[in-house]
């Protein structure tokens, strides 16, 4: 039977919806933390890889609870299997390209993300959006910017590598996005939609890790195990069904706007527990991402 698609790209956020995304985003702002403290104990592809592993049962668990029915043939293995594959590839680019480029650098290539989402929604789902509303995505993405401050003078070749790849990595972030709209897995289950991403990124991760050469060489600590399972069952498990189901109901890339947020979340999270220092230009950019996101959401 054929779904008529309804249009969300002029539904503004509701209240409900913004709260919910500035949880999100602060959860995604300390999971870059937790990866960074996590990385002694654990290399990076073998801590991805044993991310989705426990993400995995915990997106099945919350499917049973909610009677989803998550093996019934519903026409989505297609799009599914390719999400995997682009969700497992994001975290590949990202994790390594994390190894050359700086964490500085790397916050703002990867949420270049909605000026990919926005472009493949204005290709692919009919959104439109006027000339105020990319003003909004380039004064949120500058105010980030500004916030993370001067990237590194020393820039050479392998960073600029680490830097391509950070936004390969934000491009198939929004590659995800795009598709669980623009595909029958619109009309599935946000559990379902990621179990298809978490499943499939296993194996991916898991060569990836293997072709590195990766191994733990002592077992991790009490902070390190934690901090896995933080990224594994809140992050993975939760807040990304959270926001495949958010992609469903409202505009994709109004939504992904809001992410400009998860990197000034991580300046906060970094002076309480890295202890570094917030100045004036934070208190700047943090009115230029608000300014942007408000003319992004203008109705």
């Amino acid at each position: 039977m054929h779904k008529t698609v309804v249009s969300t790209a002029g539904r503004p956020l509701s209240p409900g919806a913004v709260a919910l995304m500035l949880v999100l985003c602060g959860s995604w702002a300390f999971n870059q933390i937790a990866v960074k403290l996590a990385l002694p104990d654990i290399p990076p592809m073998l801590q991805a890889t044993i991310r989705s592993s426990l993400a995995l049962p915990v997106l099945l668990l919350i499917a049973r609870l909610r009677g989803v029915k998550m093996f019934k043939p519903d026409g989505t293995l297609g799009p599914g299997l390719l999400a995997g594959l682009i969700f497992g590839l994001e975290f590949v680019l990202i994790f390594e390209g994390l190894l050359f480029t700086s964490a500085s650098r790397a916050v703002v290539f990867l949420y270049t993300a909605p000026f990919f989402v926005a472009l493949g929604s204005y290709r692919f789902l009919g959104e439109r959006l006027r000339g105020v509303q990319w003003s909004g995505l380039a004064l949120s993405f500058f105010g980030v910017a500004l916030a993370i401050g001067v990237p590194q003078a020393n820039v050479d070749t392998k960073v600029l590598l680490g830097d391509l790849m950070i936004v390969g990595g934000g491009a198939l972030w929004a590659a995800t996005t795009i598709l669980a709209k623009a595909s029958s897995l619109r009309f599935a289950a946000p559990e379902k939609v990621l179990s298809y991403q978490v499943a499939v990124s296993i194996p991916v991760l898991g060569l990836a890790a293997w072709f590195a050469g990766e191994k733990l060489t002592h077992i991790p600590g009490p902070l390190a195990l934690s901090l896995l399972v933080y990224q594994a069952i809140w992050v993975v498990g939760t807040t990304f069904t959270l926001w495949f189901a958010l992609v469903k109901a409202y505009s994709a890339s109004k939504l992904s706007a809001f992410t400009f947020i998860t990197p000034l979340f991580g300046v906060i999270a970094s002076y309480f527990i890295m202890h570094d220092a917030l100045t004036a230009v934070f208190g700047a950019a943090a009115v230029l991402v608000i300014a942007g996101l408000f003319l992004v959401n203008r109705p």
